[in-house]
Protein backbone atom coordinates (compact mmCIF):
# COMPACT_ATOMS: atom_id res chain seq x y z
CA UNK A 1 0.00 0.00 0.00
CA UNK A 2 2.58 2.68 0.72
CA UNK A 3 4.48 1.76 -2.33
CA UNK A 4 1.58 2.73 -4.36
CA UNK A 5 1.22 -1.40 -5.90
CA UNK A 6 -1.74 -3.07 -6.44
CA UNK A 7 -3.01 -6.45 -5.90
CA UNK A 8 -2.16 -7.77 -8.98
CA UNK A 9 -0.36 -11.36 -10.44
CA UNK A 10 3.25 -9.98 -10.03
CA UNK A 11 2.66 -8.65 -6.38
CA UNK A 12 0.27 -12.03 -5.18
CA UNK A 13 3.22 -14.19 -6.62
CA UNK A 14 5.89 -12.01 -4.54
CA UNK A 15 3.85 -12.86 -1.73
CA UNK A 16 3.17 -16.31 -2.35
CA UNK A 17 6.90 -17.48 -2.72
CA UNK A 18 7.41 -15.18 0.64
CA UNK A 19 5.04 -17.31 2.18
CA UNK A 20 8.00 -20.05 2.48
CA UNK A 21 10.88 -17.54 3.66
CA UNK A 22 8.35 -16.08 6.13
CA UNK A 23 8.11 -19.57 7.22
CA UNK A 24 11.85 -20.80 7.12
CA UNK A 25 12.86 -17.75 9.48
CA UNK A 26 10.89 -18.81 12.06
CA UNK A 27 11.79 -22.52 12.18
CA UNK A 28 15.46 -21.64 12.12
CA UNK A 29 14.46 -19.82 15.29
CA UNK A 30 12.02 -22.17 16.55
CA UNK A 31 14.41 -24.81 16.04
CA UNK A 32 16.87 -23.43 17.95
CA UNK A 33 15.18 -22.77 21.12
CA UNK A 34 13.93 -26.14 21.21
CA UNK A 35 17.33 -27.87 21.06
CA UNK A 36 17.80 -25.39 24.40
CA UNK A 37 14.51 -26.84 25.74
CA UNK A 38 16.30 -30.27 25.43
CA UNK A 39 18.99 -29.96 27.33
CA UNK A 40 17.06 -29.09 29.83
CA UNK A 41 16.96 -25.27 30.22
CA UNK A 42 13.49 -23.34 31.04
CA UNK A 43 11.64 -21.87 28.26
CA UNK A 44 12.54 -18.35 29.02
CA UNK A 45 16.69 -19.36 29.67
CA UNK A 46 16.30 -21.07 26.23
CA UNK A 47 14.35 -18.60 24.13
CA UNK A 48 16.72 -16.06 25.29
CA UNK A 49 20.08 -17.86 24.53
CA UNK A 50 18.57 -19.67 21.66
CA UNK A 51 17.87 -16.03 19.97
CA UNK A 52 20.87 -14.23 20.79
CA UNK A 53 22.74 -17.71 18.84
CA UNK A 54 20.69 -17.59 15.86
CA UNK A 55 20.42 -13.93 15.47
CA UNK A 56 22.97 -13.00 13.75
CA UNK A 57 22.88 -16.16 11.58
CA UNK A 58 18.80 -14.91 10.48
CA UNK A 59 20.25 -11.55 9.75
CA UNK A 60 22.52 -13.03 7.56
CA UNK A 61 20.24 -15.14 5.87
CA UNK A 62 17.97 -12.19 5.38
CA UNK A 63 20.06 -9.67 3.95
CA UNK A 64 22.00 -12.25 2.09
CA UNK A 65 18.50 -13.39 0.56
CA UNK A 66 17.38 -9.28 -0.20
CA UNK A 67 20.81 -9.55 -2.13
CA UNK A 68 19.82 -11.49 -4.39
CA UNK A 69 16.92 -9.65 -5.44
CA UNK A 70 18.64 -6.48 -6.17
CA UNK A 71 19.73 -7.12 -9.64
CA UNK A 72 15.98 -7.44 -10.24
CA UNK A 73 15.66 -3.84 -9.22
CA UNK A 74 18.09 -3.39 -12.14
CA UNK A 75 16.26 -5.18 -15.02
CA UNK A 76 16.69 -3.05 -17.77
CA UNK A 77 13.45 -2.23 -20.27
CA UNK A 78 9.59 -2.92 -19.95
CA UNK A 79 11.01 -6.88 -18.06
CA UNK A 80 12.47 -4.16 -15.38
CA UNK A 81 9.47 -2.84 -15.30
CA UNK A 82 7.49 -5.82 -14.76
CA UNK A 83 9.55 -7.73 -12.12
CA UNK A 84 10.81 -4.60 -9.93
CA UNK A 85 7.21 -4.71 -8.09
CA UNK A 86 8.07 -8.34 -7.74
CA UNK A 87 11.36 -7.58 -6.09
CA UNK A 88 10.11 -5.31 -3.87
CA UNK A 89 7.11 -6.91 -2.28
CA UNK A 90 9.26 -10.30 -1.65
CA UNK A 91 12.10 -7.60 -0.09
CA UNK A 92 9.82 -5.90 2.26
CA UNK A 93 7.90 -9.65 3.29
CA UNK A 94 11.16 -11.36 3.68
CA UNK A 95 12.26 -7.93 5.85
CA UNK A 96 9.29 -8.00 8.01
CA UNK A 97 9.79 -12.12 8.57
CA UNK A 98 13.45 -11.18 10.41
CA UNK A 99 11.86 -8.63 12.75
CA UNK A 100 8.94 -10.63 13.52
CA UNK A 101 11.78 -14.27 14.14
CA UNK A 102 13.82 -12.15 15.70
CA UNK A 103 10.87 -9.99 18.62
CA UNK A 104 7.56 -12.06 18.32
CA UNK A 105 8.93 -15.84 17.89
CA UNK A 106 10.96 -16.06 20.45
CA UNK A 107 8.37 -14.36 22.81
CA UNK A 108 6.18 -17.23 22.03
CA UNK A 109 8.34 -20.25 22.26
CA UNK A 110 9.25 -18.45 25.76
CA UNK A 111 5.69 -18.21 27.19
CA UNK A 112 3.62 -21.99 24.95
CA UNK A 113 6.95 -24.37 24.79
CA UNK A 114 7.36 -26.85 27.48
CA UNK A 115 10.86 -28.51 28.93
CA UNK A 116 11.87 -31.19 27.26
CA UNK A 117 13.61 -34.30 28.24
CA UNK A 118 17.37 -34.40 25.89
CA UNK A 119 17.28 -37.96 24.09
CA UNK A 120 14.64 -39.84 25.96
CA UNK A 121 13.05 -40.69 22.34
CA UNK A 122 16.20 -41.90 21.72
CA UNK A 123 18.52 -43.09 23.97
CA UNK A 124 16.21 -44.25 26.86
CA UNK A 125 13.20 -45.73 24.77
CA UNK A 126 15.98 -47.01 21.35
CA UNK A 127 13.39 -45.46 19.07
CA UNK A 128 14.48 -43.97 15.89
CA UNK A 129 12.38 -42.71 13.79
CA UNK A 130 12.78 -41.37 9.48
CA UNK A 131 14.50 -38.35 10.02
CA UNK A 132 16.75 -40.18 12.62
CA UNK A 133 17.83 -42.50 9.46
CA UNK A 134 17.94 -40.03 7.51
CA UNK A 135 20.77 -38.02 9.94
CA UNK A 136 22.29 -41.03 10.55
CA UNK A 137 23.24 -41.80 6.66
CA UNK A 138 24.08 -38.09 6.04
CA UNK A 139 26.68 -38.74 9.02
CA UNK A 140 28.34 -41.76 7.13
CA UNK A 141 28.19 -39.88 3.67
CA UNK A 142 29.45 -36.19 5.14
CA UNK A 143 32.87 -38.60 6.60
CA UNK A 144 32.87 -40.07 3.33
CA UNK A 145 33.21 -36.51 1.54
CA UNK A 146 36.04 -35.18 4.24
CA UNK A 147 37.98 -38.41 3.71
CA UNK A 148 38.27 -37.55 0.24
CA UNK A 149 38.05 -33.64 0.06
CA UNK A 150 40.28 -33.28 -3.57
CA UNK A 151 37.82 -35.68 -5.31
CA UNK A 152 35.19 -33.70 -3.72
CA UNK A 153 36.35 -30.43 -5.13
CA UNK A 154 37.23 -32.18 -8.73
CA UNK A 155 33.25 -33.02 -8.34
CA UNK A 156 32.93 -29.23 -7.82
CA UNK A 157 34.32 -27.80 -10.44
CA UNK A 158 32.91 -30.54 -12.53
CA UNK A 159 29.57 -29.59 -11.83
CA UNK A 160 30.11 -25.89 -12.54
CA UNK A 161 31.43 -27.23 -15.89
CA UNK A 162 28.20 -28.83 -16.88
CA UNK A 163 26.08 -26.01 -15.46
CA UNK A 164 27.84 -24.07 -17.99
CA UNK A 165 26.92 -26.30 -20.67
CA UNK A 166 23.65 -26.88 -19.63
CA UNK A 167 23.20 -23.43 -19.83
CA UNK A 168 24.49 -22.99 -23.26
CA UNK A 169 22.22 -26.54 -24.55
CA UNK A 170 18.91 -25.52 -23.26
CA UNK A 171 16.25 -23.38 -25.18
CA UNK A 172 16.21 -19.89 -24.12
CA UNK A 173 12.30 -18.58 -24.51
CA UNK A 174 10.57 -15.38 -22.93
CA UNK A 175 7.39 -15.61 -21.35
CA UNK A 176 5.43 -19.33 -21.26
CA UNK A 177 2.71 -19.27 -23.23
CA UNK A 178 -0.48 -19.01 -21.04
CA UNK A 179 -3.97 -20.88 -21.75
CA UNK A 180 -6.10 -17.98 -20.41
CA UNK A 181 -9.43 -19.44 -22.03
CA UNK A 182 -9.55 -16.93 -25.15
CA UNK A 183 -8.33 -17.33 -28.26
CA UNK A 184 -7.67 -14.01 -30.90
CA UNK A 185 -8.64 -15.02 -34.53
CA UNK A 186 -7.57 -12.96 -37.29
CA UNK A 187 -8.96 -13.24 -40.87
CA UNK A 188 -7.54 -12.43 -43.71
CA UNK A 189 -9.47 -12.52 -47.69
CA UNK A 190 -7.78 -11.32 -50.91
CA UNK A 191 -7.09 -7.73 -51.09
CA UNK A 192 -9.94 -6.79 -53.65
CA UNK A 193 -12.65 -9.02 -52.25
CA UNK A 194 -15.84 -6.75 -51.69
CA UNK A 195 -17.73 -6.15 -48.07
CA UNK A 196 -20.63 -8.66 -49.26
CA UNK A 197 -18.34 -10.94 -49.89
CA UNK A 198 -16.02 -10.33 -47.18
CA UNK A 199 -19.24 -10.59 -44.63
CA UNK A 200 -20.10 -13.75 -46.26
CA UNK A 201 -17.13 -15.64 -45.55
CA UNK A 202 -16.49 -14.09 -41.96
CA UNK A 203 -19.96 -15.81 -41.39
CA UNK A 204 -18.89 -19.38 -42.85
CA UNK A 205 -15.96 -18.88 -40.96
CA UNK A 206 -17.61 -17.70 -37.52
CA UNK A 207 -19.97 -20.94 -37.87
CA UNK A 208 -17.14 -23.69 -38.53
CA UNK A 209 -15.52 -22.50 -35.43
CA UNK A 210 -18.57 -22.52 -33.14
CA UNK A 211 -19.13 -25.94 -34.24
CA UNK A 212 -15.90 -26.92 -32.04
CA UNK A 213 -16.94 -28.68 -28.69
CA UNK A 214 -14.10 -26.45 -27.13
CA UNK A 215 -15.78 -23.23 -28.14
CA UNK A 216 -18.21 -21.69 -25.59
CA UNK A 217 -19.09 -18.38 -28.23
CA UNK A 218 -17.32 -16.25 -29.92
CA UNK A 219 -17.78 -12.47 -31.28
CA UNK A 220 -17.00 -11.28 -34.90
CA UNK A 221 -16.83 -7.96 -36.68
CA UNK A 222 -14.97 -6.60 -40.40
CA UNK A 223 -14.88 -3.22 -41.85
CA UNK A 224 -12.31 -0.45 -41.54
CA UNK A 225 -12.23 0.80 -38.09
CA UNK A 226 -9.56 1.19 -35.37
CA UNK A 227 -8.68 -2.22 -35.21
CA UNK A 228 -8.93 -3.02 -39.02
CA UNK A 229 -6.93 -1.01 -41.20
CA UNK A 230 -8.50 -2.80 -44.35
CA UNK A 231 -11.43 -4.26 -45.76
CA UNK A 232 -10.09 -7.11 -46.51
CA UNK A 233 -9.38 -8.50 -42.88
CA UNK A 234 -11.64 -9.31 -40.08
CA UNK A 235 -11.10 -10.47 -36.35
CA UNK A 236 -12.53 -12.65 -34.15
CA UNK A 237 -12.55 -12.88 -30.44
CA UNK A 238 -13.44 -16.79 -29.17
CA UNK A 239 -14.09 -17.93 -25.78
CA UNK A 240 -13.52 -21.34 -24.62
CA UNK A 241 -15.05 -23.26 -21.89
CA UNK A 242 -13.46 -24.27 -18.84
CA UNK A 243 -10.31 -25.98 -19.10
CA UNK A 244 -11.63 -29.75 -17.91
CA UNK A 245 -14.08 -29.55 -20.66
CA UNK A 246 -11.24 -28.71 -23.44
CA UNK A 247 -8.59 -29.66 -24.70
CA UNK A 248 -5.09 -27.05 -24.37
CA UNK A 249 -5.43 -24.15 -26.31
CA UNK A 250 -2.62 -25.33 -28.67
CA UNK A 251 -4.79 -28.33 -29.35
CA UNK A 252 -7.73 -26.57 -29.80
CA UNK A 253 -5.81 -23.83 -32.37
CA UNK A 254 -4.44 -26.39 -34.37
CA UNK A 255 -8.02 -28.57 -34.75
CA UNK A 256 -9.25 -25.05 -36.10
CA UNK A 257 -6.84 -24.03 -38.16
CA UNK A 258 -7.24 -27.51 -40.10
CA UNK A 259 -11.25 -27.36 -40.22
CA UNK A 260 -10.78 -23.78 -41.49
CA UNK A 261 -8.70 -24.29 -44.03
CA UNK A 262 -11.76 -26.09 -46.11
CA UNK A 263 -13.31 -21.89 -46.20
CA UNK A 264 -11.77 -20.78 -49.67
CA UNK A 265 -10.90 -17.45 -50.08
CA UNK A 266 -10.09 -17.06 -46.29
CA UNK A 267 -7.24 -17.74 -44.06
CA UNK A 268 -8.05 -17.26 -40.30
CA UNK A 269 -4.58 -16.75 -37.70
CA UNK A 270 -4.95 -17.24 -34.03
CA UNK A 271 -2.98 -16.80 -30.92
CA UNK A 272 -4.35 -17.58 -27.48
CA UNK A 273 -4.75 -13.75 -25.77
CA UNK A 274 -2.18 -13.48 -22.82
CA UNK A 275 -2.90 -11.68 -19.63
CA UNK A 276 0.73 -10.36 -19.36
CA UNK A 277 1.57 -8.89 -22.60
CA UNK A 278 3.82 -6.39 -23.61
CA UNK A 279 2.80 -6.32 -27.77
CA UNK A 280 2.31 -2.62 -29.03
CA UNK A 281 -0.01 -3.74 -31.95
CA UNK A 282 -2.26 -6.00 -33.03
CA UNK A 283 -1.05 -8.45 -35.40
CA UNK A 284 -2.00 -11.96 -37.03
CA UNK A 285 0.02 -13.77 -34.79
CA UNK A 286 1.93 -13.49 -31.59
CA UNK A 287 5.60 -12.75 -32.97
CA UNK A 288 6.99 -10.16 -34.95
CA UNK A 289 9.71 -8.42 -37.13
CA UNK A 290 9.92 -5.85 -39.34
CA UNK A 291 11.70 -4.72 -42.35
CA UNK A 292 12.09 -1.45 -43.44
CA UNK A 293 13.95 0.11 -46.44
CA UNK A 294 13.63 3.53 -48.71
CA UNK A 295 12.79 1.95 -52.01
CA UNK A 296 8.76 0.23 -51.69
CA UNK A 297 9.73 -2.19 -54.65
CA UNK A 298 12.68 -3.49 -52.79
CA UNK A 299 10.86 -4.28 -49.78
CA UNK A 300 7.79 -6.31 -51.37
CA UNK A 301 10.51 -8.10 -53.05
CA UNK A 302 12.77 -9.53 -49.93
CA UNK A 303 9.67 -9.55 -47.61
CA UNK A 304 8.15 -11.92 -50.47
CA UNK A 305 11.62 -14.07 -50.27
CA UNK A 306 12.25 -13.71 -46.54
CA UNK A 307 8.10 -14.80 -45.86
CA UNK A 308 8.68 -17.81 -47.99
CA UNK A 309 11.72 -19.14 -46.94
CA UNK A 310 10.61 -18.67 -43.06
CA UNK A 311 6.91 -20.55 -44.33
CA UNK A 312 9.40 -23.75 -44.49
CA UNK A 313 10.65 -23.64 -41.30
CA UNK A 314 9.04 -26.39 -39.03
CA UNK A 315 10.00 -24.66 -35.97
CA UNK A 316 7.69 -21.73 -37.14
CA UNK A 317 3.64 -21.62 -37.89
CA UNK A 318 1.20 -19.15 -39.98
CA UNK A 319 4.02 -16.87 -41.11
CA UNK A 320 3.06 -13.93 -42.83
CA UNK A 321 3.37 -10.69 -43.85
CA UNK A 322 1.19 -7.93 -44.12
CA UNK A 323 1.71 -5.98 -47.66
CA UNK A 324 -1.19 -5.92 -49.40
CA UNK A 325 -0.19 -5.32 -53.22
CA UNK A 326 -3.23 -7.11 -54.81
CA UNK A 327 -5.76 -4.30 -54.45
CA UNK A 328 -7.89 -3.04 -57.19
CA UNK A 329 -8.58 0.35 -57.98
CA UNK A 330 -10.63 2.04 -60.68
CA UNK A 331 -9.32 4.61 -63.15
CA UNK A 332 -11.00 7.13 -64.27
CA UNK A 333 -9.44 9.14 -67.24
CA UNK A 334 -11.77 12.36 -68.43
CA UNK A 335 -11.26 13.97 -72.14
CA UNK A 336 -11.63 17.71 -70.91
CA UNK A 337 -11.76 18.64 -74.33
CA UNK A 338 -15.09 16.53 -74.92
CA UNK A 339 -16.39 18.03 -70.87
CA UNK A 340 -15.42 21.40 -72.16
CA UNK A 341 -17.60 20.91 -75.31
CA UNK A 342 -20.50 19.45 -73.34
CA UNK A 343 -20.10 22.41 -70.53
CA UNK A 344 -18.99 20.25 -68.07
CA UNK A 345 -16.29 20.82 -64.98
CA UNK A 346 -14.43 18.56 -63.48
CA UNK A 347 -15.59 19.81 -60.03
CA UNK A 348 -19.33 18.42 -61.49
CA UNK A 349 -17.50 14.98 -61.83
CA UNK A 350 -16.09 14.85 -58.81
CA UNK A 351 -19.46 15.51 -57.34
CA UNK A 352 -21.48 13.34 -58.87
CA UNK A 353 -18.64 10.46 -57.75
CA UNK A 354 -18.88 11.57 -54.33
CA UNK A 355 -22.77 11.46 -54.53
CA UNK A 356 -22.46 7.85 -55.58
CA UNK A 357 -19.75 6.13 -53.57
CA UNK A 358 -18.91 8.66 -50.90
CA UNK A 359 -22.42 7.84 -48.74
CA UNK A 360 -22.86 11.67 -47.88
CA UNK A 361 -25.28 12.69 -45.44
CA UNK A 362 -27.62 14.75 -47.35
CA UNK A 363 -29.81 15.14 -44.48
CA UNK A 364 -31.58 13.69 -41.00
CA UNK A 365 -35.10 12.99 -40.08
CA UNK A 366 -36.73 13.31 -36.99
CA UNK A 367 -39.57 11.78 -35.22
CA UNK A 368 -40.79 12.03 -31.74
CA UNK A 369 -38.68 9.10 -30.51
CA UNK A 370 -35.55 8.78 -32.66
CA UNK A 371 -33.34 10.32 -35.50
CA UNK A 372 -32.88 9.04 -39.03
CA UNK A 373 -29.39 10.54 -41.21
CA UNK A 374 -30.26 10.33 -44.70
CA UNK A 375 -27.23 8.74 -46.79
CA UNK A 376 -27.24 9.70 -50.49
CA UNK A 377 -25.46 6.61 -52.60
CA UNK A 378 -25.86 4.57 -55.90
CA UNK A 379 -28.38 1.88 -55.21
CA UNK A 380 -26.48 -1.47 -54.11
CA UNK A 381 -28.38 -3.37 -57.33
CA UNK A 382 -26.86 -0.87 -59.58
CA UNK A 383 -23.48 -1.68 -58.89
CA UNK A 384 -22.61 -4.27 -61.16
CA UNK A 385 -18.86 -3.63 -61.47
CA UNK A 386 -16.34 -0.50 -62.29
CA UNK A 387 -19.00 -0.29 -65.57
CA UNK A 388 -21.48 0.84 -63.50
CA UNK A 389 -19.50 4.40 -62.64
CA UNK A 390 -19.86 4.82 -66.86
CA UNK A 391 -23.61 5.08 -66.24
CA UNK A 392 -23.64 7.93 -64.18
CA UNK A 393 -24.87 10.90 -65.39
CA UNK A 394 -23.61 14.88 -64.92
CA UNK A 395 -25.41 17.96 -65.58
CA UNK A 396 -23.54 20.14 -68.76
CA UNK A 397 -23.77 23.81 -69.08
CA UNK A 398 -27.73 23.82 -70.31
CA UNK A 399 -28.62 21.36 -67.35
CA UNK A 400 -28.95 18.38 -69.69
CA UNK A 401 -27.53 14.74 -68.30
CA UNK A 402 -24.76 13.84 -70.04
CA UNK A 403 -23.49 10.21 -69.85
CA UNK A 404 -20.21 10.03 -67.66
CA UNK A 405 -18.93 7.39 -70.68
CA UNK A 406 -19.57 10.00 -72.76
CA UNK A 407 -16.75 11.83 -71.53
CA UNK A 408 -14.06 9.32 -69.80
CA UNK A 409 -12.67 6.40 -70.08
CA UNK A 410 -12.17 3.91 -67.10
CA UNK A 411 -9.65 1.00 -66.59
CA UNK A 412 -9.02 -1.23 -63.47
CA UNK A 413 -5.17 -0.75 -61.85
CA UNK A 414 -3.65 -2.54 -59.07
CA UNK A 415 -3.04 -0.67 -55.90
CA UNK A 416 -1.78 -0.71 -52.85
CA UNK A 417 -4.55 -1.47 -49.60
CA UNK A 418 -2.34 0.37 -46.95
CA UNK A 419 1.20 1.61 -46.41
CA UNK A 420 2.84 0.73 -43.44
CA UNK A 421 5.78 3.02 -42.29
CA UNK A 422 8.72 2.68 -39.94
CA UNK A 423 10.56 5.72 -38.81
CA UNK A 424 9.42 7.59 -42.02
CA UNK A 425 10.21 4.32 -44.57
CA UNK A 426 8.00 1.48 -45.87
CA UNK A 427 8.02 -1.38 -43.87
CA UNK A 428 6.51 -4.70 -43.87
CA UNK A 429 5.71 -6.66 -40.36
CA UNK A 430 6.19 -10.12 -41.29
CA UNK A 431 4.29 -12.31 -38.16
CA UNK A 432 4.46 -15.91 -36.76
CA UNK A 433 3.64 -18.27 -34.37
CA UNK A 434 5.79 -21.06 -32.73
CA UNK A 435 5.26 -24.72 -33.71
CA UNK A 436 4.22 -27.23 -30.76
CA UNK A 437 7.83 -27.93 -28.37
CA UNK A 438 9.92 -25.23 -30.12
CA UNK A 439 11.27 -22.02 -28.26
CA UNK A 440 11.15 -18.49 -29.13
CA UNK A 441 15.30 -18.26 -28.87
CA UNK A 442 15.74 -21.13 -31.66
CA UNK A 443 13.11 -18.81 -33.69
CA UNK A 444 14.88 -15.99 -33.27
CA UNK A 445 18.15 -17.51 -34.71
CA UNK A 446 16.17 -19.13 -37.06
CA UNK A 447 14.97 -16.03 -38.60
CA UNK A 448 17.90 -14.30 -38.14
CA UNK A 449 20.03 -17.34 -40.07
CA UNK A 450 17.12 -17.45 -42.77
CA UNK A 451 18.54 -13.50 -43.21
CA UNK A 452 21.50 -13.99 -43.74
CA UNK A 453 20.73 -16.91 -46.19
CA UNK A 454 19.36 -14.41 -48.03
CA UNK A 455 21.93 -11.89 -48.30
CA UNK A 456 19.47 -9.14 -47.98
CA UNK A 457 21.17 -5.54 -48.97
CA UNK A 458 22.28 -3.32 -45.80
CA UNK A 459 19.70 -1.13 -46.37
CA UNK A 460 16.77 -3.82 -45.65
CA UNK A 461 16.77 -3.08 -41.97
CA UNK A 462 15.21 -6.46 -39.98
CA UNK A 463 14.41 -5.13 -36.92
CA UNK A 464 12.39 -7.66 -33.93
CA UNK A 465 9.20 -6.15 -32.77
CA UNK A 466 7.17 -6.75 -29.30
CA UNK A 467 7.44 -9.73 -27.40
CA UNK A 468 10.50 -10.66 -29.80
CA UNK A 469 12.44 -7.75 -29.07
CA UNK A 470 11.94 -7.99 -25.45
CA UNK A 471 12.89 -11.13 -25.42
CA UNK A 472 16.46 -10.32 -27.37
CA UNK A 473 17.02 -7.93 -25.38
CA UNK A 474 16.65 -9.78 -22.25
CA UNK A 475 18.50 -12.51 -23.33
CA UNK A 476 21.52 -10.63 -23.67
CA UNK A 477 20.96 -9.77 -20.02
CA UNK A 478 19.71 -12.68 -18.12
CA UNK A 479 23.09 -14.31 -17.52
CA UNK A 480 24.80 -10.72 -16.33
CA UNK A 481 21.72 -10.62 -14.01
CA UNK A 482 22.59 -14.24 -12.66
CA UNK A 483 26.28 -13.16 -12.34
CA UNK A 484 25.21 -9.73 -10.52
CA UNK A 485 23.06 -11.70 -8.06
CA UNK A 486 26.04 -13.69 -6.90
CA UNK A 487 28.44 -10.82 -6.65
CA UNK A 488 25.65 -9.11 -4.68
CA UNK A 489 25.31 -11.80 -2.31
CA UNK A 490 29.00 -12.21 -2.40
CA UNK A 491 29.60 -8.67 -1.08
CA UNK A 492 26.92 -8.38 1.62
CA UNK A 493 28.05 -12.09 2.79
CA UNK A 494 31.85 -10.75 2.99
CA UNK A 495 30.64 -7.42 5.13
CA UNK A 496 28.71 -9.84 7.66
CA UNK A 497 31.46 -12.22 7.91
CA UNK A 498 34.48 -9.77 7.39
CA UNK A 499 35.94 -12.65 5.61
CA UNK A 500 36.99 -13.18 1.69
CA UNK A 501 36.55 -16.95 2.39
CA UNK A 502 33.38 -17.44 4.04
CA UNK A 503 31.40 -16.18 1.71
CA UNK A 504 33.21 -18.13 -1.06
CA UNK A 505 32.08 -21.08 0.89
CA UNK A 506 28.62 -20.40 1.43
CA UNK A 507 28.27 -19.53 -2.48
CA UNK A 508 29.92 -23.52 -3.24
CA UNK A 509 26.65 -24.71 -3.00
CA UNK A 510 25.23 -22.56 -6.08
CA UNK A 511 26.28 -24.85 -9.05
CA UNK A 512 24.84 -27.94 -8.33
CA UNK A 513 21.41 -26.35 -7.36
CA UNK A 514 21.21 -24.54 -10.66
CA UNK A 515 22.39 -27.95 -12.20
CA UNK A 516 19.41 -29.26 -10.66
CA UNK A 517 17.39 -27.26 -11.84
CA UNK A 518 18.34 -26.72 -15.39
CA UNK A 519 18.12 -30.78 -15.58
CA UNK A 520 14.44 -30.52 -14.12
CA UNK A 521 13.95 -27.81 -17.35
CA UNK A 522 15.50 -30.35 -20.03
CA UNK A 523 13.53 -33.36 -18.45
CA UNK A 524 10.39 -31.46 -18.52
CA UNK A 525 10.93 -30.33 -21.83
CA UNK A 526 10.46 -26.69 -20.79
CA UNK A 527 12.51 -23.93 -22.55
CA UNK A 528 14.40 -21.51 -19.94
CA UNK A 529 12.44 -18.65 -20.38
CA UNK A 530 12.45 -15.44 -17.98
CA UNK A 531 10.01 -17.22 -15.52
CA UNK A 532 12.89 -19.71 -14.86
CA UNK A 533 15.30 -17.77 -14.61
CA UNK A 534 13.64 -15.51 -11.49
CA UNK A 535 12.86 -19.50 -9.91
CA UNK A 536 17.22 -19.89 -10.42
CA UNK A 537 17.65 -16.87 -8.89
CA UNK A 538 14.99 -17.23 -5.82
CA UNK A 539 17.11 -20.77 -5.65
CA UNK A 540 20.11 -19.20 -5.78
CA UNK A 541 18.88 -17.66 -2.37
CA UNK A 542 17.16 -20.62 -0.86
CA UNK A 543 20.13 -22.82 -0.99
CA UNK A 544 23.14 -20.26 0.48
CA UNK A 545 20.53 -20.03 3.72
CA UNK A 546 21.90 -23.82 4.50
CA UNK A 547 25.19 -23.07 3.55
CA UNK A 548 25.00 -19.75 6.02
CA UNK A 549 23.49 -22.39 9.19
CA UNK A 550 26.63 -24.71 8.69
CA UNK A 551 29.15 -22.03 8.03
CA UNK A 552 28.08 -20.25 11.49
CA UNK A 553 26.98 -23.47 13.44
CA UNK A 554 31.48 -24.44 12.65
CA UNK A 555 32.20 -21.02 13.63
CA UNK A 556 30.52 -21.28 17.08
CA UNK A 557 32.13 -24.47 17.49
CA UNK A 558 35.73 -23.16 16.54
CA UNK A 559 35.49 -20.32 19.45
CA UNK A 560 33.38 -22.06 21.81
CA UNK A 561 35.40 -25.33 21.34
CA UNK A 562 38.82 -24.83 19.76
CA UNK A 563 37.83 -27.66 17.32
CA UNK A 564 40.22 -27.96 14.29
CA UNK A 565 38.18 -27.75 10.44
CA UNK A 566 36.98 -30.90 10.56
CA UNK A 567 35.96 -31.60 13.95
CA UNK A 568 33.73 -28.42 13.45
CA UNK A 569 31.31 -30.00 10.43
CA UNK A 570 31.05 -32.93 12.19
CA UNK A 571 29.66 -30.54 14.89
CA UNK A 572 27.52 -28.52 12.50
CA UNK A 573 26.04 -31.95 11.26
CA UNK A 574 25.45 -32.82 15.01
CA UNK A 575 23.84 -29.30 15.24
Amino acid sequence: YLAGFSLNNLSLMALIVAAGFVVDDAIVMLENIARHLEDGETPMQAALKGARQIGFTLVSLTFSLIAVLIPLLFMADLVGRLFREFAITLAVAILISLFVSLTLTPMMCAYFLKRGHAGEHDATHGRRGFLDRVIARYDRALHVVLRHQPTTLLVAVATLGLTVVLYLALPKGFFPVQDSGVLQGISQAPASVSFASMAERQQALAEVVLRDPAVAGLSSFIGVDGNNATLNSGRLLIVLKPHGERDGAAEVMARLRERTRAIAGITLYLQPVQELGIEDRISRTQYQFTLSTPDAEELGRWSTSLTEKLQSLAMLEDVSDDLQHGGLQAWLEVDRDAAARLGVDMGRIADVLYDAFGQRQVSTMFTQSSQYRIVLEVEPARLRGIESILALRVAGADGALVPLDALARISERPASLVINQVSQFPAATISFNLAAGAALGEAVAAIEAAASELAMPAHVELRFQGAAEAFRASLSTTLWLVLAAIVAMYIVLGVLYESYVHPLTILSTLPSATLGALLALLLAGRSLDLVAVIGIVLLIGLVKKNAIMMIDFALEAERRDGLEPRSRHCSARCR
